[in-house]
């Protein structure tokens, strides 16, 4: 549901907001086209869409619902040159024809430690402290930390959100009341082998390779994947409630679950 709001705001100046606030320029090594990836002529600015994926589902129902921007976790380019031509021509060209930026961010909306994916589910916690977890090329994008009271993983799953239908799944080797915990959203499963070290009762992910499942069996070592798609809404619903809340922009959030 949108807000009603009609204060505005340069395109230009959101742009360098979400830059400078998400600490973009950080991020060199991520293999995606960070900022933004469709950027229409500079013009003031009143309605925000958010979205987890670029889509063309997202960008249709940004673009019906009115939107100036659509501010995604996963855009349409990843460091490398890409034809615009079938299903990515038909993409961008509904953007360009609606008039349409579309501004991507993403390692630096997992690893930001207020606005972004793992810091967002520490807080849904109950987590008013944590540390830096998950190092990659040279910065932490995940969090470590303790929970203000021990629970079970189906409790931490319901305060997240996480379900079957969502692509969830879990491997329980270790403790039944959790009350320490390591986050990284989307594709971190590798990174149990951190946790491990850590010593954590509780490695919460997106997705869990297959070949994880032994070394959490063999280390005693629970691991609460809650899909790639659930794992990442925190971030961008964030940067909604920030945009709407400060700037007193009109937002709109899209879900286009995935189910994976």
């Amino acid at each position: 549901m949108s807000t009603n709001y009609t204060l505005f705001m340069f395109l230009s100046e959101y742009g360098k907001e979400l830059w400078t606030r998400l600490d973009i320029s950080s991020f060199p090594f991520d293999k995606s086209l960070n900022g933004f990836q469709i950027e229409c002529p500079d013009k003031e600015i009143k309605k925000v869409a958010f979205a987890v994926d670029a889509s063309a589902e997202t960008i249709d129902r940004a673009a019906d619902e009115g939107a100036d921007v659509l501010v995604v976790h996963h855009g349409l380019f990843w460091g490398e040159p890409i034809a615009i031509k079938g299903a990515h021509y038909r993409r961008v060209k509904r953007a360009i024809d609606s008039g349409l930026s579309l501004f991507a961010a993403h390692l630096p909306l997992d690893a930001h430690p207020l606005y972004g994916n793992n810091a967002q589910m520490a807080l849904r916690l109950g987590m008013t402290s944590y540390d830096p977890f998950a190092l990659f090329h040279g910065t932490y994008v995940g969090f470590k930390g303790s929970l203000p009271f021990p629970m079970t993983i189906p409790e931490i799953a319901r305060l997240l959100g996480f379900d079957r239908e969502g692509g969830m799944d879990v491997l329980k080797f270790g403790p039944d009341m959790i009350s320490s915990v390591a986050i990284v959203s989307g594709a971190g499963g590798d990174d149990i082998e951190e946790a491990i070290a850590e010593g954590v009762d509780l490695f919460i992910t997106g997705v869990a390779p297959h070949e994880i499942y032994h070394t959490a069996k063999e280390n005693a070592m629970n691991v609460l994947s809650g899909g790639h798609y659930r794992s990442e809404v925190f971030g961008v619903k964030a940067l909604e409630r920030l945009t709407k809340g400060e700037w007193k922009l009109d937002t709109v959030f899209i879900d286009a679950e995935t189910g994976l």
